[in-house]
């Protein structure tokens, strides 16, 4: 019986073990390129993995919000795929550049030009997409989207998260939002690229301070090893004639 026991508790653990180490279920999100700030333009990227093991993603319908509406929407020609822009009249017109806009991008479609060009099982895709300008008076975005399969399946990632609640089943994606920098201006993706050739050259500059001490250290421990070696052939050689010259005069003497 307590044999039975214990084997029963350690399945019992076992299971709530694997329950909370699975992993988080994928669902379909944006990140930005660098930075996407308040005020400037930024490049994101929405992330689509396939969920599936017996279908591929063939189409994606991205919304955009219509409370912080985006007066400049450009999407990256993606190879295998088919991109359609939609535009809506807006209720209240935007000004950019010192132009009224009455129309804004409230949909992008992807569409996969075959079932083989979709995303298979096991694969995730990338649709990158130029934003702008982007609203000084919200710290996120959410973008509802609708993913369909090969097999007509639709998945609805429309649920928009709520803070101090638990991540809802089909989370929308959200795009957070940084503060302008400083001199009241936001550079985005560029900044961030130039950042990081920036780091990249220190980097590289470390590297090769770091490179040139060694090879100093090496050639000043090889110098010092040399040094110690002579010294050292010099005493054993000393030792040597004198140990001659002791043994002839002992010779001599007999």
């Amino acid at each position: 019986m307590k044999a039975s026991r214990i084997a029963a508790v350690g399945a019992v653990a076992g299971v709530a073990v694997l329950a909370l180490s699975a992993p988080a279920f994928a669902h379909v999100s944006v990140q930005p390129e660098g930075e996407a700030a308040k005020g400037g333009y930024a490049v994101v990227n929405f992330k689509v993995p396939n969920e599936r093991d017996d279908a591929s993603t063939t189409k994606l319908e991205v919304t955009f919000p219509t409370d912080h509406p985006l007066a400049s929407v450009m999407p990256q020609p993606v190879d295998g795929w088919d991109i359609k822009v939609t535009k809506s009249k807006l209720d209240k017109p935007l000004e950019m550049h010192g132009k009224k806009i009455d129309e804004a991008v409230t949909k992008v479609t992807w569409t996969a030009d075959d079932d083989d060009a979709g995303i298979g099982p096991g694969f995730f895709q990338k649709f990158p997409v130029s934003v702008g300008t982007l609203p000084e008076d919200a710290d996120e975005l959410a973008f509802k989207a609708l993913q369909t399969y090969s097999n007509k399946e639709v998945v609805r990632w429309i649920e928009v998260p709520q803070e101090g609640q638990e991540e809802p089943d089909f989370p929308a994606p959200v795009l957070a939002l940084a503060e302008a920098s400083g001199d009241g201006h936001s550079h985005g993706a560029s900044d961030g690229k130039a950042e990081d050739a920036k780091s990249d050259e220190n980097t590289e500059n470390a590297s090769a301070e770091t490179t040139a001490t060694a090879d100093s250290g090496d050639a000043g421990g090889t110098d010092t090893t040399a040094r110690v070696l002579g010294i050292v052939g010099i005493v054993v050689g000393a030792a040597g004639v004198a140990y001659g010259v002791l043994a002839g005069r002992r010779r001599a003497d007999a």
